[in-house]
């Protein structure tokens, strides 16, 4: 807080105003450039009223120059309206789609902005920065302001792929792959914008071993990438397990591990 800004002891006239301005015009959250203009109202001293709403606990200061009112909570909007060209994604995602039990203490958002993890209501939010290439495959949640964007589900399994360090653990990968409903052009279209060849072959190994029925098209295009180099089918294990040429994989988790995770389904 700047040392010339004043604080009222109580609310004044113009923090008053400013307040039943925002819930008027039903403004969540705002960014101090642009509120005045979403408001129809301009203040000759915006930044004191916003320091004494934020210091009289009627505002919560995202970060610089962005604000919540206090009784807004929806963390998953306000993490994506902090960061330009964010989604909610990875081990988040897979929770908000049911894919998996386990809940994350982290908020992952996946963003083409280089941002430093923050807080926001108590929940830490980690952002995961990613090329523009691979910020597509996404969906919208809710209404007007009380919404956000979030990753499918087909785009969900290909970060997590991508990044197995943002998704939980392996297990709840297997389990999520062959519980999801996947739709084949949306997995085709996606492998082919990530260009990630081990994790392509992970995905058309683990689609013709558990999904052959539903998975035929993405299984075809998937045996078409696969190149000389082998890679392990958990990015995040040790090099170590049975070699499968037809998809140039090492099982450092063996199919009868894979065979058990996978049927044990949610």
């Amino acid at each position: 807080m700047a040392d010339s800004v004043y604080i009222s002891k109580n609310l004044d006239e113009q923090q008053l105003q400013f307040m039943k301005l925002l819930e008027a015009y039903e403004v969540l959250y705002f960014n101090m450039q642009n509120i005045e203009q979403q408001i129809g109202k301009s203040f000759n001293n915006l930044n004191e009223i916003l320091e004494n709403l934020v210091d009289k606990e009627l505002l919560i200061r995202l970060e610089r120059s962005k604000y919540a009112v206090n009784n807004y909570s929806n963390t998953n909007v306000l993490a994506t309206f902090i960061s330009k060209n964010s989604s909610i994604a990875y081990w988040s995602a897979l929770h908000y789609h049911n894919l998996t039990e386990r809940f994350p203490n982290i908020l992952f958002v996946k963003t083409t902005q280089r941002k430093r993890d923050t807080q926001i209501l108590g929940t830490t939010v980690k952002f995961i920065t990613v090329k523009n290439y691979k910020n597509i495959g996404i969906q919208h949640i809710g209404y007007g302001a009380d919404s956000f964007k979030i990753t499918d589900v087909e785009m969900t399994l290909i970060d997590c792929f991508d990044q197995p360090r943002y998704a939980g653990d392996f297990e709840d990968l297997i389990k999520a792959f062959v519980s999801a409903k996947l739709t084949n052009s949306k997995l085709v279209a996606y492998a082919k914008a990530y260009n990630n060849i081990a994790v392509t072959k992970r995905l058309g190994f683990l689609a013709e071993h558990f999904r052959a029925e539903q998975l035929k098209s993405f299984i075809k295009f998937a045996k078409s990438k696969v190149n000389k180099k082998y890679s392990l089918i958990d990015a995040g294990g040790l090099e170590q397990g049975e070699f499968v040429s037809q998809w140039k994989l090492r099982l450092n988790v063996s199919y009868d591990n894979l065979k058990a995770m996978a049927q044990n389904t949610y």
